[in-house]
């Protein structure tokens, strides 16, 4: 289910969910972010063989919109629209509901596609093995910041896509999901993952609570805003870090005591 909401793969995109499976989905977003890192070396490898850094950032982007079918580019550019361009968290939320991008959507998804762009042009620059564990880490610890804001903060619409994921029972998937995320976090990025994925998260409760201060809530487009955010954020800082030869995998850094 994970995968059929997040991705444009559909699996099992035909059988009948009921709510509470919509809800409980939110355990395996950081594996499935996951899948999507490695999707992003694979098209890295690839495309490395015959292109330069630049052409290769521009893949790897092209890449995150088509696999999400620019799905949280979408709220995003929503959420710039109404939290800049109305007054009032109704006038907001009605700005947010329309299908027309405005000059704040259009501005927010430029400027966070070229941050993206630029990291991942940095990124590709600087030695093996930094820039695997960054393009794994970066939509893991992004789509875990969705499941932190889904049960931080209150959703606002009384029916939207995103109301199936505030019903009962969603502890035990939290868990499992902020366990697999912790995991991934330390074996591949070490104590510098460990300290993205501490970084992402408060970054992520600021957000949340900025736009639900605006809106009186969360919205869908609110989760997505803040993967997309996340994201630029994430893989901004990893490509630092990885070029400072502070981003390894725990394995090898336990080889060096």
């Amino acid at each position: 289910m994970a995968v059929t909401f997040l991705t444009i793969f559909p699996l099992a995109r035909n059988l009948n969910w009921e709510p509470s499976d919509v809800s409980n989905s939110r355990a395996f977003y950081p594996a499935v972010g996951l899948l999507m890192g490695l999707l992003l070396v694979g098209v890295e490898e690839g495309s490395s063989q015959l292109f330069s850094a630049p052409m290769t950032a521009a893949f790897l982007v092209a890449a995150m919109v088509i696999i999400t079918r620019a799905f949280h580019l979408d709220g995003l550019m929503d959420i710039c629209d109404g939290v800049f361009g109305g007054f009032t968290p109704e006038r907001r939320l009605e700005i947010m509901k329309d299908s027309r991008v405005g000059a704040f959507g259009v501005a927010g998804g430029v400027v966070v596609l070229l941050l993206k762009y630029a990291a991942f042009v940095t990124l590709l620059t600087i030695p093996e093995p930094g820039k695997v564990w960054a393009l794994l880490l970066f939509p893991a610890i992004s789509r875990w910041t969705m499941v932190v804001l889904l049960g931080a903060f209150p959703y606002v619409r009384t029916h939207g896509l995103g109301s199936p994921f505030h019903g009962s029972g969603i502890k035990v998937s939290t868990a499992i999901a902020g366990i697999s995320i912790l995991s991934a976090a330390i074996l591949l990025g070490g104590f510098a993952g460990l300290g993205l994925l501490i970084g992402a998260m408060v970054m992520a409760w600021i957000m949340g609570w900025g736009m639900a201060k605006s809106l009186g809530g969360l919205t869908g487009d609110a989760y997505g805003a803040t993967n997309e955010i996340i994201e630029m954020t994430v893989i901004i800082v990893a490509t630092a870090l990885a070029a400072q030869e502070w981003l390894e995998p725990l394995p090898d850094l336990l080889e060096r005591f």
